[in-house]
């Protein structure tokens, strides 16, 4: 005997008001995931600004552009009589082609990676890393900086969330691997950050270091700075920043969301 056909209109699907309510709040969730996963999807580039900081105007600097493969930034011929002072170029992420930054959403949740080499000067401060900068005054500490320093040899973060030393000293010249992870920390219903970095012995990673605020309105990217050496010819040096990625990062309510929701859709039975 051949089995009767399955005749869509027969099949219902048994909805209470409950589950309804589960489907509807995960299809919010998922399009606000969504949605902050495409925006993080659609940089394609950095946008470059020399001289954020110009005390040493006499300083010659180089800027080259070549997202996401390198970045290159440096200053030669840096000082002047006064003391003190220093230069610093940034870059941040862009979503249109390099023309402005990309400006983060609260939900914009990523993970960001370089490789960074700095070069030049030990004698006076000579640093370059990843840099937030607070433009919504959500962190306690200030900019975020995440960061390779020959002068100090400090390799780690400070400022934004809190403070990590990673107990590695970094040697001017050297190529490191820089991390982060900007997330939804569900254990804590607050965002939160890891840092990690890679010298070619493995990955040390800080602990997670959550917060009150968010990224909305902010811009992430990286930096060089370079000191006063108080006379000529000046301090020089130079940071290369190498393979830049930034990819989305899912909120595990999202998912979590989706399973409650979806499932029972897959309920039904026959009627006669």
């Amino acid at each position: 005997m051949n089995p009767l056909p399955i005749n869509p209109s027969n099949m219902k699907t048994q909805f209470s008001p409950h589950m309804l309510s589960r489907v509807a709040l995960a299809l919010v969730a998922f399009g606000l995931g969504a949605q902050a996963q495409a925006q993080i999807s659609s940089i394609n580039s950095a946008v470059v600004t020399p001289r954020f900081f110009n005390d040493m105007t006499s300083a010659t600097g180089t800027y080259i552009n070549n997202y996401p493969t390198a970045i290159t930034l440096g200053e030669s011929g840096a000082w002047r009589a006064t003391s003190g002072g220093l230069d610093r170029d940034l870059w941040q992420f862009s979503n249109n082609n390099g023309s402005s930054a990309y400006t983060f959403g609260a939900n914009d949740h990523f993970t960001a990676t370089i490789t960074l080499n700095v070069s030049g000067t030990t004698a006076v401060d000579n640093e370059a890393g990843f840099i937030i900068p607070n433009a919504n005054s959500t962190f306690g500490g200030g900019d975020l900086q995440f960061l390779a320093d020959p002068n100090s040899g400090f390799l780690g973060m400070f400022g934004g969330t809190g403070f990590w030393n990673s107990g590695l000293t970094y040697t001017a010249g050297s190529t490191v691997t820089l991390g982060m992870t900007y997330f939804f920390d569900a254990a804590k219903s607050q965002n939160a950050f890891q840092f990690w970095v890679n010298n070619g012995s493995g990955n040390i990673f800080s602990p997670v270091q959550d917060w009150s605020g968010s990224l909305a309105g902010d811009t992430v990217g990286g930096y060089y700075q370079i000191g006063n050496s108080g006379s000529a010819p000046g301090s020089s040096g130079q940071a290369v920043f190498g393979n830049l990625s930034i990819a989305p990062v899912p909120e595990p309510s999202v998912l979590a969301l989706l399973a409650l929701g979806f499932l029972p859709l897959l309920r039904h039975r026959r009627v006669a």
